[in-house]
Order: structure tokens, then C-alpha cells, then sequence
């Protein structure tokens, strides 16, 4: 089991940056991949990047695809989403999501989940 606390939302320009970060607590967390969704209003929650355990596979939407960066430190028990050049489509609420062992690519594969942060780009 595994509590996340997401934060780092906030309210941006277009062509900005935000840092998110996912705070884990619970014993073995690097025994967990971690994966951002999001969730903008009237639309389905949708992948946006997943981390493998140690870090060594990554994988995103093709959408946010050479403008985020998912990244984690698990001394911190942290994992991170970096944003940059962000559109206006990228406002949403962000959560980040744990299942135990393999990546996943749909929320319902994610048992643990974080509270969400809002994530706002101006245009």
C-alpha cells in the first residue's frame, strides 16, 4: 500500500513551465510504477507519462511527447512531471497514479491515486 500527495499545479502562460510533483509514503516505493493522467473538464481522464520502477523506461502521450518529462528519486520518494512549452489544450487536472511493479497505460490498471492538482495554461 502507498499514499500520494500531488502538487505543483498552478497557473501559467502558454509556452511556460510547471514542475509536479508526486509525494509517496508507505513502505517500498520503488517497488511501484508511477503514472500521470489527466483530466480536463467535460473530457475522460487520459494517460499523459508512466515511469518504470528504477526509472530505466519511460513512456508518454503522444501529445505531450518532447515537451514533458517524467522523472523520479526515489531517496525522496518522489516522482516529477517537468512541463514545458505548455499549450493551452494542457489544462487539466493532473493526478498521479501507483501500481505495483509493471507500467501501466489506463487508469484502471492504477490501484493508488493522488488527490489531483490543477494545472491552468493562459492563452
Amino acid at each position: 500500500q502507498v499514499q500520494l500527495v500531488g502538487s505543483g499545479g498552478g497557473l501559467v502562460q502558454a509556452g511556460g513551465s510547471l514542475r509536479l510533483s508526486c509525494a509517496a509514503s508507505g513502505r517500498t516505493f520503488s517497488d511501484y510504477a508511477v503514472g500521470w493522467f489527466r483530466q480536463a473538464p467535460g473530457k475522460e481522464r487520459e494517460f499523459v507519462a508512466a515511469i518504470s520502477r528504477r526509472g530505466a523506461s519511460t513512456h508518454y502521450a503522444d501529445s505531450v511527447k518532447g515537451r514533458f518529462t517524467i522523472s523520479r528519486d526515489n531517496a525522496k520518494n518522489t516522482v516529477y512531471l517537468q512541463m514545458n512549452s505548455l499549450k493551452a489544450e494542457d489544462t487539466a487536472v493532473y493526478y498521479c497514479a501507483a501500481r505495483q511493479y509493471a507500467v501501466g497505460w489506463s487508469m484502471r490498471e492504477y490501484d493508488y491515486w493522488g488527490q489531483g492538482t490543477q494545472v491552468t495554461v493562459s492563452s
